[in-house]
């Protein structure tokens, strides 16, 4: 599969999980970093789009325990939440 292809295949995985809230943060974590991705890095990431949503969110928003597969440098960006923007009317008004 060319790159262009395989690109368009994980982007389509990462913001079609099954529910909005898995969406932002699965699909704007792979939006935000996956352009300096190593080989390596694309590989886990393709693993982890094999989890269930619920664990995937959990670990993110550190309400569940991260199993030491997953601990390390992806997973704790990951779990900056820094990439999801919030739609207008969900942001702390001045």
């Amino acid at each position: 599969m060319d790159r262009a292809s395989y690109l368009r295949k994980l982007h389509f995985r990462a913001h079609h999980r099954g529910t909005r809230e898995a969406d932002a943060i699965v699909g704007g974590f792979f939006d935000n970093y996956h352009a300096v991705w190593s080989d390596a890095e694309f590989a886990w990431f393709e693993e982890l789009l094999q989890e269930q949503d619920v664990d995937i969110m959990g670990w993110a928003m550190r309400t569940l325990p991260v199993p030491a597969k997953w601990e390390g440098p992806m997973l704790d960006l990951l779990m900056r939440l820094d990439y999801i923007s919030l739609p207008v009317g969900l942001t702390k008004a001045d």
